[in-house]
């Protein structure tokens, strides 16, 4: 269900064809001079450049898109497919351009002052906010044409980042298509193969994009566009304003989803799982905001560790599972990606831009989003790794950003999870963005291994079970009571001994200053635990305060829940609510005070095995220079 939905007739696309066509066959654009020669030095293959400053004169050029798209091919007078899909493209993309500038125009006065300027001319301050209004109608238009371009073409190959963008003339909105088109024939010009075409085409795309969010400052009048959600289904074509859309159509997804109850142990994770993709599923379209946001509770970030095998696929697999079949209840559109180590690019600035993009992916406020990382250690880098790329530094700066950063703003339409098999690995400033911390420790009794191997056996045999009642251990409230009793107490032996101190000094916690008392403790042992930590314990315990089962009948029909306007969902939701207790303080904070102290034993230990394998090499390094040289084969 698209909500806030602008839609554009086809027939008001249709009326711009001829303007369409033209722009791509042949005209005439008025651009700077440049101080560069046009004729090569004889023998060098170098141009000469002036002394002289021409950045103030203005020539012509005559822009063909469609002799240059076929130049690619010059052997060929028919154009390929790649090439006729561009050129289609390319007029179609500038038909919905001026169709969304009159989208703008309608929205605005525009349309009215078009009206009154063709009956007599307009004076004084109606000229003055006419000007503007058509300037900012070329704005738009060729926003909406770089966007239509940036979604649609399809390219298998990197293009090189020395694709720059020429100067708009926001005179017009067909001068400033004018500019992109003129633009789009000067970066495609004389590129070797249909794959190159393409490439450099999207990347010019990009470049406008951003060459045009740059401008959008000078321009009077966008307001009223900015919560524009417009939809083109037959080209697949989405814009949300001047949101910077994905770039690619998007395609359903394809993945193999878990069932909850295909997941064996990991109780906590699971449950919280199971917990946020409801959460989700309560955003307001409309608000553009959750209600867990508001109320407290809501899971923005986290972060799952565990040895390798345990299950953190199996997880991701299961909260995109169930996010995607309520989303097919709601109607709502749901975007699934994950940010692996094969977008880091040997380009400088690449790998911070595919980052970028990914995130803006997710958070798009008019989806219901879900973002992994896995092997964030692989991908983002710890600062003070000097061994890292440039591009993996880049991504931890993108990350820091956008989960905790100035410009960061909480919808609660979508989360991010962050997993690794060595979170000892991940930037620390990093790693405390992470609001939540999930140990994904996989089976760990002796009925969760019967339980899982009955699981993927299957069921192709004649074996009895035995005695063992099959998956009663994985009944989701009685594993959680079971696994938080145990976060009563400490389970890491640093964070036990200073457990036991303050319960020999002070006793049994019974007011916050105990708790806050605990804290500080723990934050002279382990100086990693600052107020970024205090923090998310603080957000941890709020999400148990609404640790609350919403019922699944309100997930079965739109109307139950889904649909319902925000406030009605507010107020289910706080009925629902209850207020924290002191065991649940100290759960949550053995929980994430736990995680911290295993991240640090565990890049203790990888450290002190190194140094120990480091000696014995040495030993035995020695052993066998004194029997060489006892034998008389040492000759160094």
């Amino acid at each position: 269900m698209d909500v806030g939905l602008t839609t554009i007739d086809e027939k008001d696309i249709t009326k711009h064809l001829p303007v369409a066509q033209a722009m791509v066959t042949r005209f005439v654009v008025l651009e700077s001079g440049d101080a560069k020669s046009g004729t090569e030095l004889a023998g060098t293959g170098r141009r000469f450049v002036s002394t002289v400053s021409t950045g103030g004169l203005r020539s012509t050029r005559e822009v063909d898109l469609t002799r240059t798209i076929q130049a690619v091919r010059p052997d060929d007078q028919m154009l390929s497919i790649a090439q006729h899909t561009l050129l289609f493209r390319v007029r179609r993309g500038v038909a919905v351009a001026l169709a969304v500038a009159d989208v703008f125009g309608r929205q605005s006065d525009l349309e009215n002052l078009l009206a009154r300027n063709a009956s007599a001319p307009l004076q004084g301050e109606d000229a003055s906010h006419f000007k503007k209004l058509l300037s900012a109608a070329a704005y738009v238009s060729a926003f909406a044409l770089a966007a239509y371009l940036g979604q649609l073409i399809e390219a298998d190959s990197q293009a090189a980042n020395d694709v720059t963008v020429a100067e708009f003339n926001f005179d017009t909105a067909q001068d400033a298509l004018k500019s992109i088109v003129g633009g789009l024939d000067r970066a495609i010009a004389g590129a070797a193969d249909e794959q190159t075409m393409l490439a450099r085409a999207k990347a010019y795309a990009a470049a406008a994009i951003e060459g045009l969010l740059q401008r959008k400052g000078r321009f009077d009048g966008l307001g009223s566009f900015e919560d524009t959600h417009l939809r083109l289904d037959s080209d697949d074509f989405t814009l949300d304003g001047f949101d910077v859309a994905p770039g690619k159509k998007r395609t359903p997804l394809v993945m193999t989803f878990k069932k909850p109850d295909e997941v064996i142990g990991n109780h906590i994770a699971k449950y919280q799982a199971l917990k946020l993709s409801k959460m989700l599923m309560a955003y307001d379209f409309d608000r553009q905001l959750n209600p867990f946001v508001e109320l407290g509770g809501f899971l923005f970030t986290f972060i799952g560790d565990g040895a390798p095998g345990t299950g953190k696929t199996t997880l991701i697999q299961m909260i995109a599972g169930l996010v995607n079949d309520y989303c097919q209840v709601a109607g709502y559109a749901f975007h699934y990606e994950n940010f692996g180590v094969d977008q880091i690019s040997s380009y400088q600035g690449k790998s911070g831009q595919n980052c970028r993009q990914f995130v803006n992916n997710v958070l798009n406020p008019r989806v219901i989003g879900f973002g992994t990382i896995d092997d964030i250690d692989q991908v983002a880098a710890r600062r003070s790794d000097d061994r890292a790329s440039a591009g993996q530094q880049e991504i931890t700066g993108v990350l820091m950003e956008a989960f905790a950063g100035a410009s960061t703003v909480v919808r609660g339409n979508c989360a991010f999870g962050m997993f690794s098999n060595y979170p000892e690995n991940v930037d620390d400033a990093l790693r405390q963005r992470a609001g939540a911390r999930w140990l994904v420790d996989g089976p760990q009794t002796r009925n969760d291994y019967i339980d899982i191997f009955a699981l993927l056996a299957g069921k192709n045999h004649r074996i009895p079970l035995g005695e063992h009642k099959l998956f009663e251990d994985q009944q989701i409230e009685r594993a959680v009571d079971a696994a938080y009793e145990q976060l009563s107490k400490p389970q890491e032996d640093g964070l036990k001994a200073v457990y036991e101190r303050f319960i020999s000094e002070n006793g049994e916690p019974e007011t916050l200053a105990d708790i806050g008392t605990y804290l500080h403790m723990i934050k002279e042992r382990e100086p990693r635990f600052t107020g970024r930590a205090i923090k998310n314990v603080t957000d941890a315990i709020k999400m148990r305060a609404m640790d609350i089962e919403l019922p699944d009948e309100w997930f079965e029909k739109p109307e139950t829940f889904m649909h319902k306007p925000y406030d009605d969902k507010k107020a289910m939701v706080e009925e629902l609510r209850k207020p924290f207790t002191m065991e649940m303080v100290l759960q949550e904070t053995n929980r994430y005070a736990d995680s911290e102290f295993r991240y640090a034993d565990k890049s203790d230990d990888a450290a002190v095995e190194k140094i120990v394998r480091d000696a014995r090499l040495r030993e035995r390094a020695i052993r066998e220079v004194e029997a060489l040289k006892a034998r008389g084969q040492w000759d160094a």
